[in-house]
Order: structure tokens, then sequence, then C-alpha cells
């Protein structure tokens, strides 16, 4: 799905990346990730189900949405819409949610600074989800 890779540089097609998600997944989002360094990692995820509230405690988060829309949010405020070309930031252990998807496919480049290591969700209510519950990672690089 990289159209050209080197050891410093790549190019992606996004609309194919995102073309290849499944109608349907067994956890909440799949992502395919683009880039794993150190000092960020790059992904494109398509989210299934409402997520409940979560936060990751290692990263900042820039999310980008690419198609869909969904209502979100961000800490102690009310969920407010999200659609294509909205970026929203947020600081690491800004708890989120996404408690409904409006229209679908919702699909959202995110780039996490630093990288954020796939098992770095942490639920407020454990009840609700796991790593493994929450996204299948598929590596491009």
């Amino acid at each position: 799905m990289s159209d050209q890779t080197t050891s410093t540089t790549a190019v992606f097609d996004i609309d194919a990346i995102v073309r290849a998600f499944p109608t349907t997944a067994a956890t909440m989002l799949i992502d395919t990730r683009l880039t794993d360094e150190a000092a960020a990692s790059a992904r494109v995820f398509r989210v299934y189900t409402p997520v409940p509230a979560h936060y990751h405690a290692t990263c900042d988060e820039y999310l980008l949405v690419l198609s869909g829309r969904a209502r979100m949010f961000l800490g102690e405020a009310e969920p407010f819409e999200i659609g294509p070309g909205k970026l929203i930031f947020f600081k690491r252990a800004t708890i989120h949610g996404m408690p409904e998807i409006l229209e679908e496919p919702f699909v959202v480049l995110a780039v996490d600074t630093p990288r954020r290591d796939p098992s770095d969700v942490i639920f407020v209510n454990p009840k609700d989800g796991t790593p493994d519950t929450f996204i299948q990672s598929q590596i491009l690089y």
C-alpha cells in the first residue's frame, strides 16, 4: 500500500488503505500502522462501534477525520460532532470517547507523539474493554 518507501521517506495511498478496511470487525477499531518510530507513530483507523471513555498514558494524539461523522467527547466537555476535515488534538491522559457514529465509514488519520504502543489504552470502566477488544492492528512498514 506504500507507493514508495526508503529508509527515511514513504508515500502512502491512503484511499487504498481506507478501501481495504473490512465492513465489520470483532474489535471497536481496526488500524493500519503507517509508521512506528519512537518519536511518533502514524496510522489510519476505522471505528466500527461506539468507543467508551478511555485514555492513553504515553502519548499526545492528533486525529484528522477522513470520512464519516461521529460524536466525540474530550475530558469533561459535552460531546460534539466531528466530520471530514476536522483535526482534533489532545494531550496524554485526556479521557475521550466516541458515544455515537453518525455516518459510516468513520475513518481517521492519527499521529501519536511519542509513539503509542497498541496496548496503551486504559478504559475508565475496565469492564468496557481491553486493548485486545479495542483495536486490531495491521502493519505496512
